[in-house]
């Protein structure tokens, strides 16, 4: 259960503490934040509401501690990342009840989310040792004009404290991938955790104190984003940012200054079917794709572009298919459950109504029950409905019927988004010639869009974000690179 047994320390009565030099603490404001159950409705949890000052002790603990792991050996912290996963897959029942909790995620997607970020842990591990245990050696003659009188040796350190703020739908993941990333790179990590996922953040941070990590090194600092949350991300303490969200991140990225940035912002995620296409594989893939955790992803597919002539054929095989889908409580593990916040299901609410309005072909009743929305696939979307370009984060699915490629790829390249997309077709030299066209991170051929498996590339174009995310990626962009020089009186070559 989560906030007792193993994890009894991390709570003061019933409000969950925060993490700071290697110890769970009580905020100074006497404050706290409630966090509430989507499904109820009601106040779930509640965690500190820390002040600025916290803030600045944290990053003068995280800044001192890092000194000191940057010293330690990479075998030395690769084992205590394997340590940590081990403890996330061991105590995954605590911290998946979180996140039915906090956020309605499925029972069973919730195990899973935590089992697969103690896997994101220890291949990250195992990756940074690779990384970054081989440094580069280069000599002065291979450009032109110089004999061999200078050896240039490069290597990768650390940047020193990294600021992670993972997002609500997956926020034990989106957490570790920014966690293990900075600490196998030698880094130091104050993590601020999204209200609704805090308390699974917490625990599992817990697990990361229980491996035995030096104090000060990961930290926790729990509050309201109105209060501490720009202080966080313009504190010149911080050395970089990876940030995970929405709006929110090209704000951060306007005020961060000269700190490197690692953002994901979210995606208007575009789904072109041509005529050839295997219309049984793309309706299981729009299911799959766009009402997987009541599409609150990233990366859910956001509209179909379907070519005229199968546009009748493939409504109505999804709409078969989302005629099957569950809708009800997490617990219950369910298709589709309630979304996030009741403010989330009004945005959602106002995208329909404003389709309504425009006459989109509504192929099943909305429904909605508080946080609770019905699955919704609405056919004959036009450019001029709010639907066809804002992101619904939510069970709720237009399709735009296309009569050319071309006209695909132009609606899909005219979004101020670019983070993945996915084209359906047995010709994979017309799948070719439209991925390249298409102007988002990563393209899938003949799938839906995905983040993962976690060591995979993974970023957006235009809004969608800046840098790129992955395990490898993620190493070298919380380093930076180190070089030193050997000059030599003369000339000197191997067996000359």
């Amino acid at each position: 259960m989560a906030g007792s047994g193993l994890f009894a320390e991390i709570t003061d009565g019933d409000v969950f503490k925060y993490y700071a030099d290697g110890e769970w603490k009580k905020s100074s404001s006497g404050k706290s934040v409630a966090i509430v159950n989507p499904t109820t409705r009601k106040t779930q949890y509640k965690v500190q509401a820390c002040t600025q000052e916290e803030v600045n002790k944290v990053m003068e603990i995280a800044k001192t501690a890092q000194k000191q792991w940057a010293k330690t050996p990479l075998w030395k912290r690769a084992e205590l990342l394997h340590k940590a996963a081990a403890l996330l897959k061991e105590h995954k029942a605590p911290i998946a009840e979180c996140l039915v909790k906090e956020i309605a995620k499925p029972a069973k997607d919730s195990v899973t989310e935590v089992v697969r970020s103690g896997d994101l842990v220890s291949y990250c591990a195992e990756e940074g040792v690779r990384i970054l245990g081989e440094g580069k050696f280069l000599v002065s003659d291979s450009f032109p004009g110089n004999e061999r009188t200078k050896y240039c040796l490069t290597s990768k350190i650390p940047l020193g404290v990294v600021l992670a703020i993972p997002p609500f739908n997956y926020p034990v993941n989106l957490a570790v991938s920014k966690i293990a990333p900075a600490i196998i790179a030698g880094n130091s990590l104050v993590l601020k955790p999204p209200t609704q996922g805090a308390v699974a953040c917490l625990h599992m941070v817990h697990c990361f104190h229980l491996a035995g990590f030096p104090k000060g090194l990961i930290n926790c600092i729990t509050g309201k984003g109105s209060e501490i949350g720009d202080f966080l991300t313009m504190h010149p303490g911080v050395n970089c940012i990876s940030f995970t969200g929405g709006d929110t991140g090209v704000a951060i990225s306007k005020k961060a200054g000269m700190v490197p940035l690692q953002m994901e912002l979210g995606g208007k995620d575009a789904c072109i079917v041509l005529e050839d296409a295997d219309l049984d594989l793309v309706a299981a893939n729009i299911i799959k794709g766009g009402f997987s955790y009541s599409g609150q992803r990233c990366t859910a597919v956001k509209v179909v572009l379907a070519m005229e002539s199968i546009a009748d054929s493939l409504v109505e095989k999804v709409n078969a298919k989302v005629a099957k889908l569950t809708v009800g409580p997490p617990e219950e593990n369910c298709d589709i459950t309630p979304v996030v916040t009741e403010s989330s299901a009004n945005f959602i609410e106002g995208l329909v109504v404003d389709a309504k309005k425009k006459g989109a072909t509504f192929c099943q009743e909305y429904k909605r029950d508080g946080n609770l929305i019905w699955p919704l696939l609405l056919d004959n979307v036009r450019p001029d409905m709010r639907i066809a370009w804002e992101e619904p984060f939510g069970p709720v699915l237009p399709v735009i019927r296309i009569n050319t490629v071309e006209e695909g790829i132009h609606h899909c390249n005219a979004s101020n988004f670019g983070l993945q997309g996915c084209v359906f077709t047995r010709d994979i030299n017309k799948a070719i010639l439209i991925s390249d066209a298409m102007e988002s991170g990563t393209i899938q051929i003949n799938s839906a869009p995905a983040r993962g498996p976690d060591h995979f590339p993974f970023q957006g174009l235009k809004d969608s974000g800046i840098g790129s995310q992955g395990v490898t990626n993620s190493i070298n962009l919380m380093t930076k690179v180190k070089t030193t020089v050997i000059n030599l009186p003369t000339p000197s070559y191997a067996m000359g």
